[in-house]
């Protein structure tokens, strides 16, 4: 890794300029700052933490936090299946709380030690990701996908998927289909509300956008999507839930309500482990393996790190599956 003075020699400025730029000091001009910045991430530099190199690596949320799901555990885990092979430590970061006002990302970065950032983002932060793509930082956005040419990514792709689901459902005789999505916006969500209306279209049905439900992704969240779905008139007669846990408060509040799965409702969930297999009856779902992805963004990362030198950005897209289980049977209605 480059000294503080190898950096200075190729950005053309002293020493001490190098340290004002690491320590954000605002007697730097905006045109020897970027010099600096430019010169160290195209020599991966890390500032040292006392006497030893940091072994960092961030998973960082640039919008709302989702840390409690089992998606970015699962996402965590194999992160660090990676990581103990190199020996680097896992970071949790909030972009939007660590960032000091003036502060560029990589000089944030850079004060708390960080090697490499995986990037967690929603519809409304993905400028977030450009940035720290265009500053140069090693970093791998999770969960999204991007046109621009330099920022890596890796995501499940789940219009397929999603598009089959609402397809099995049409072909079993159900015509009002219920989602259930986020409220928050990201391209996950939105993969899957697309397959939702293109199977719609392949079948020459129009789209009730009452049946398009918003619900928060959490237990309580499913809960109240069953009670809403089941005061509806005419209500839906299956339902595609777009995120685990809320599946789980869906199928939890329709057994206490004496709603029978699947004769009085079929239900399509989404499974980012093995959820499928722990609930009655068993699940149909789009599946995808969570702790694969957080492993593959490792990896990629790890990859950029050593080679400082590679530009081409890596756009990887994971498969997704249906897997049909007993949640799922012919319309009665």
């Amino acid at each position: 890794m480059a000294s503080v003075r190898e950096i200075a020699k190729e950005a053309g400025v002293s020493i001490t300029t190098v340290s004002r730029v690491i320590n954000n000091h605002p007697r730097v001009s905006e045109k020897a700052k970027s010099k600096v910045l430019n010169a160290m991430n195209t020599n991966r530099y890390v500032a040292k933490v006392g006497r030893k190199s940091t072994t960092n690596i961030a998973f960082v949320y640039t919008g709302e936090s989702s840390l409690g799901s089992p998606y970015d555990a699962a996402l965590m885990q194999g992160m660090a299946a990676g990581m103990d092979e190199f020996g680097f430590d896992l970071m949790i970061l909030d972009a939007r709380r660590a960032k000091l006002p003036h502060e560029t990302y990589t000089q944030m970065f850079m004060r708390k030690g960080v090697r490499g950032a995986v990037l967690r983002t929603t519809t409304n932060t993905r400028h977030v990701c450009q940035t720290i793509a265009d500053e140069g930082f090693p970093s791998v956005v999770l969960g999204d996908h991007f046109d621009t040419p330099n920022v890596n990514f890796i995501y499940s792709d789940s219009f397929a998927s999603s598009q089959e689901a609402t397809s099995h459902l049409l072909e079993l005789g159900h015509k009002r289909i219920a989602i259930g999505i986020n409220v928050i916006d990201d391209s996950d969500h939105a993969d899957r509300v697309h397959g939702y209306r293109t199977a719609f279209e392949s079948h020459n049905l129009p789209v009730d956008e009452r049946n398009i439900i918003r619900t928060p992704a959490y237990r309580e969240g499913g809960m109240q999507l069953i009670r809403r779905i089941m005061s509806m008139s005419p209500r839906p007669t299956a339902m595609y839930l777009t995120d685990p846990i809320t599946v789980v408060g869906a199928m939890q509040e329709a057994h206490k309500m004496g709603i029978k799965i699947p004769d009085d409702l079929s239900i399509v969930g989404f499974d980012d482990g093995e959820l499928r297999y722990y609930v009655y009856p068993q699940l149909t779902a789009v599946c995808q393996n969570a702790n694969e992805i957080g492993l593959e963004a490792f990896r990629v990362l790890h990859e950029k790190l050593q080679n400082p030198n590679d530009k081409i950005a890596v756009k990887k897209a994971l498969p997704t599956w249906l897997e049909i289980h007993d949640s799922t049977g012919p319309c009665n209605q």
